[in-house]
């Protein structure tokens, strides 16, 4: 399933799409399957499965411990195509990777493109690439036919995204804050103008995270952008008490336990 298909499913149903995030391999490849199996079953309709990666720039502390333990416990590039796979496998949720470009650069995009498409990956979050700089990595999604997911910060100016909206496939990140993930009492109220602005550009979609960890935050974000981000949150839950407790807290942030 392509993410925009999961985003207007969920519109369909008069809802917001929940996105969450998880690390490939975090604390091993089958345990992290398990745990995105449990995000699609308990209301997640697109799943991120991070890559690993030694200088996370993105990520608060939650995940880089997450992603250090991968990589410590010897990580390979490889591994991130088996967990999609076997994600796509047993769930009927649309799966994406977030990964930084320096590692999709040095596989090579096509090849790079190409295997995500056989593991049956929907496209890839690219936190650090922008579209000035993305020839090579458009040409090998629109060969695949993957969808490349642009990030939206709240000090991207009018021409920079409009660059994004036009050259993004899926949605647009919108970024609520500057600054790295992890969880927060309250979502930047800049998120709402992130939304507006890249709706203005002329994106379709737009979802929004950093920063959201609580059913109220799904909620405030939900009035104004088509998919609700959270990651830092369902990480912390998998390393405190496995992929039981992913699935228990994504039903929280769902609405599915109440």
């Amino acid at each position: 399933m392509k993410t925009a298909d999961a985003i207007d499913r969920a519109k369909a149903e008069g809802r917001r799409a929940f996105i969450g995030y998880l690390p490939a391999c975090y604390p091993d490849l089958a345990t992290s399957v398990e745990a995105a199996v449990q995000l699609a079953e308990n209301g997640a309709d697109i799943i991120e499965i991070g890559a690993p990666y030694s200088d996370p720039v993105m990520d608060g502390p939650v995940i880089q411990q997450a992603t250090t333990e991968a990589l410590g416990n010897g990580f390979r590039i490889a591994e991130l195509f088996e967990v999609v796979r076997q994600v796509t496998e047993r769930t009927e949720a649309a799966v994406v990777v977030m990964i930084y470009y320096n590692l999709i650069d040095r596989m090579g995009a096509e090849e790079f493109a190409r295997s995500l498409a056989e593991a049956g990956g929907a496209g890839a979050i690219t936190p650090d690439l922008i579209p000035d700089e993305a020839a090579d990595w458009m040409a090998a999604t629109e060969k695949y036919g993957l969808d490349r997911i642009f990030l939206a910060a709240p000090t991207s100016s009018p021409e920079r995204l409009h660059r994004i909206a036009a050259d993004s496939r899926g949605f647009v990140y919108g970024v609520s804050l500057m600054g790295v993930t992890g969880k927060r009492a309250a979502v930047s109220d800049a998120a709402e103008r992130v939304v507006e602005g890249t709706k203005a550009a002329g994106a379709e979609r737009v979802c929004v995270g950093l920063g959201v960890s609580t059913r109220e935050h799904v909620e405030e974000i939900g009035r104004y952008a088509d998919g609700v981000i959270v990651g830092s949150a369902l990480v912390a839950a998998l390393r405190d008490g496995g992929p039981e407790a992913v699935g228990t807290l994504t039903a929280e942030l769902t609405g599915r336990s109440s």
